[in-house]
């Protein structure tokens, strides 16, 4: 009974030790505090599978102590009665894991269908591209593309059409459901409609919520973070609204003022092209611009920046690296590596590498994505950063 005793004492303070480390705290990306339907008939099959497996432990450990007690062995004890076959013994623990196989099987399928339908007629569909290494969210009903932080309003069904630029990543934010590969657009026979994977759910808190890819994808596939802001119907037009502002040209009539917005596409093209500079020349700044605001603007206006970035009102309008309208208002950069803070935007802009391996983005001094190096100054990217920061 003392090997027992010490048997059982030691699983009581492993078991102790586990229940007092599952109280720690409040998770981030925690799979078990669902923040939509999708997640939450995730969570109640989770908890089924969880009962059902305390149900067998219970069975198992009462077995188990029984014939522990009942046929220890005693000085002088008998040789126990050989059993050779028991038929109602092989018949119970055939059909019992069968019946809990079907317990379980039956709602999991129930799930499955579940967090496949979709709402096509009234859900918001958003486009979630996965590149090397960051995420584009493209909202193809209201004209809107973005990066890294999803927008989302509360209440509203939401079907997040899903697929690569590269190779295959997963979309996963735990609170909200998931996850689902990213894969890239195969080619498929003339007429045939692309194959998309999809996540449908409804947001019922609003709130912040975290995630990151889920497939490795290459260097700094663990630097892939994904934030999805779930707001208010009223601050989600509002978002919307400022995203279609942009950054419009500066009024000349007045210094400091700020154009009546305008998002459309003459507005843009009235600024005309940028003037790049050649690889190897430094982008002019011109002597009279002393707000480092409008000096960045200018410098990130006539810098190789504009080929792979877009900004909402400005003549900026590349489609290679993430689009930056509002980047100034999200909290992280780098695909959520970094605080957004102007430091951590020059860090960025100067040597994005040493920040992210395999990032395709060039920086001050290192060509990257096929681009030579931006030869920008330290002023000038000090001031970029600044006009970054200004766009919220």
């Amino acid at each position: 009974m003392t090997k027992f005793r010490k048997l059982l004492a030691g699983g009581t303070t492993l078991l102790l030790l586990a229940l007092l480390a599952s109280c720690a705290g409040e998770y981030p990306q925690s799979s078990i505090d669902p923040r939509t339907d999708f997640a939450e008939t995730i969570h109640s099959l989770y908890v089924t599978v969880f009962w059902w497996t305390m149900v067998i432990l219970a069975v198992v450990w009462i077995v188990l102590g029984y014939i522990l007690v009942r046929f220890r062995d005693r000085p002088d004890s008998p040789r126990p009665r050989q059993v050779h076959g028991h038929l109602g013994m092989e018949v119970a623990w055939t059909i019992g894991p069968a019946l809990i196989v079907v317990a379980i099987a039956v709602p999991t399928i129930q799930a499955l269908f579940d967090t496949q339908r979709g709402d096509p007629e009234n859900a918001m569909l958003v486009d979630v591209v996965g590149h090397q290494f960051w995420w584009e969210f493209r909202y193809p009903e209201q004209g809107v593309v973005t990066a890294n932080e999803l927008h989302l309003p509360v209440g509203r069904p939401v079907s997040l059409r899903l697929h690569s630029a590269d190779v295959i990543h997963s979309f996963w934010v735990p609170m909200l459901g998931g996850k689902r590969d990213v894969n890239p657009i195969v080619r498929r026979p003339e007429g045939e409609a692309p194959a998309y994977t999809w996540i449908h759910f409804t947001i019922r808190e609003a709130g912040v919520y975290s995630g990151q890819c889920a497939e490795f994808c290459g260097a700094s596939h663990s630097l892939m973070g994904v934030r999805v802001v779930a707001q208010s119907e009223d601050d989600f037009q509002a978002w919307l609204a400022d995203w279609r502002r942009g950054d419009p040209p500066p009024d000349t009539t007045a210094a400091g003022a700020r154009a009546a917005p305008d998002t459309s596409a003459a507005a843009a093209a009235a600024q005309g092209p940028p003037t790049l500079q050649t690889p190897g020349q430094e982008p002019s700044l011109e002597p009279a611009e002393t707000d480092p605001v409008a000096a960045g603007r200018q410098a990130f206006l006539t810098s190789t920046c504009v080929a792979c970035h877009a900004i909402q009102g400005t003549a900026a309008q590349g489609s290679v690296g993430p689009n930056l309208t509002l980047v100034g208002g999200r909290t992280t950069i780098a695909s959520g590596w970094l605080d957004n803070t102007p430091e951590n935007l020059a860090r960025w802009i100067t040597a994005p590498a040493d920040v992210k391996p395999g990032v395709l983005m060039p920086g001050v001094a290192e060509s990257g994505g096929n681009w030579p190096p931006t030869n920008l100054s330290e002023e000038q990217v000090r001031a970029i950063a600044a006009y970054l920061s200004s766009l919220r």
